[in-house]
């Protein structure tokens, strides 16, 4: 009988076949040699390939209108329904922000916000990135179902310290968008600009590679993985929309709304500009150096966060979070 096979595929060009039951996140390692510097390119390739192709659907004349957050908009914001509550619970892992990302978080916030102040903006306290997804939308027996089987498998400490040890580098903040929200994107670190406290070598364990590892530990305890992310992506969600009010203008002929279109342009420019500033300031530079602020290494202050509950938007109630250096 074939074994049956399910198609990774991600915007770095990568096409591998991937035998169900496998961990998703080997093949891209496997693809890249195991090399740093050609994960990296893949991730960095996934993500320019990504925001031009987005910026071509939200710059064309027939684009009509973004893909707001219904729920999140009844949940935060101008139209907020006091009586409505978010059934979709979750349990996840993530990795959150040290002080000085969260610092770059805000300064892009604000530059945004300048042109598109109708967009919800997380606070600091809800920044997150997603390091494996163990489940979404189910019911709250469900979730528990799977902390209990986490927790009996004694996996959680391991997992949620597995930072201190294993120090995976993100370098080259960017911001990524598409007609739904805006995230600040990384890419793995290959050696650049690593300064007297870590060698070139320390960059061989990356994001991608931390990701694997805590896939493996939690399939390890018999939980049924329901992940959506496995492409190379390293982001942090910083804006979504849950409103088109101030990219609209009255049309003349009909009195219809439509997309202002100069609107969405001068986003798009307000974020590309964002872009060259991240580029320029915070990317490793030729000097081998690189700012305070354009690297993050996963458990600095905080190790992974054991999460659950209705964490869609950066809340939910977490069950433990593991030391941080």
């Amino acid at each position: 009988m074939a074994e049956r096979t399910a198609l990774y595929q991600d915007l770095s060009g990568t096409v591998t076949p991937l035998p169900e039951g496998s961990n998703p996140y080997q093949p891209l390692i496997l693809a890249s040699n195991d090399d740093p510097a050609e994960l990296q390119a893949r991730y960095e390739t996934h993500r320019s390939t990504r925001n031009a192709l987005q910026k071509a659907k939200l710059l064309d004349p027939s684009f009509a209108g973004f893909n707001c957050d219904e729920i999140l908009a009844k949940l935060d914001g101008p139209n907020k329904d006091p009586g409505f509550v978010d059934t979709r619970h979750c349990l996840v892992f993530w990795a959150r922000p040290p002080q000085h990302i969260k610092a770059m978080v805000d300064m892009i916030q604000r530059e945004i916000r300048e042109v598109a102040p109708t967009l919800w903006f997380p606070p600091p306290e809800n920044l997150h990135m997603t390091t494996l997804e163990i489940a979404n939308t189910l019911t709250r027996a469900q979730i528990e179902e799977r902390v209990d089987v986490l927790q009996q498998a004694g996996a959680v400490p391991d997992i949620i310290n597995y930072t201190f040890d294993h120090r995976a580098r993100l370098i080259k903040p960017m911001v990524s968008y598409d007609a739904s929200a805006m995230a600040l994107s990384f890419v793995p670190a290959a050696g650049e600009a690593t300064g007297p406290n870590r060698s070139a070598e320390a960059d061989r364990y990356t994001y991608h590679h931390l990701r694997r590892d805590v896939y493996d530990k939690s399939v390890e305890t018999g939980v049924k993985i329901g992940s959506r992310y496995t492409v190379p992506s390293a982001h942090i969600t910083i804006a979504r929309f849950i409103t088109e009010d101030g990219f609209l203008v009255k049309d003349v002929p009909d009195g219809q709304k439509r997309i202002a279109h100069e609107r969405v342009k001068e986003l798009i420019e307000r974020i590309e500009r964002i872009n060259e500033r991240l580029q320029t300031e915070f990317w490793p530079r030729e000097d081998g150096t690189i700012k305070r602020g354009g690297e993050w290494i996963v458990g600095e202050e905080k190790g992974l966060d054991f999460h659950k509950g209705t964490l869609w938007y950066g809340k939910g109630d977490r069950i433990v979070i593991g030391k941080g250096f």
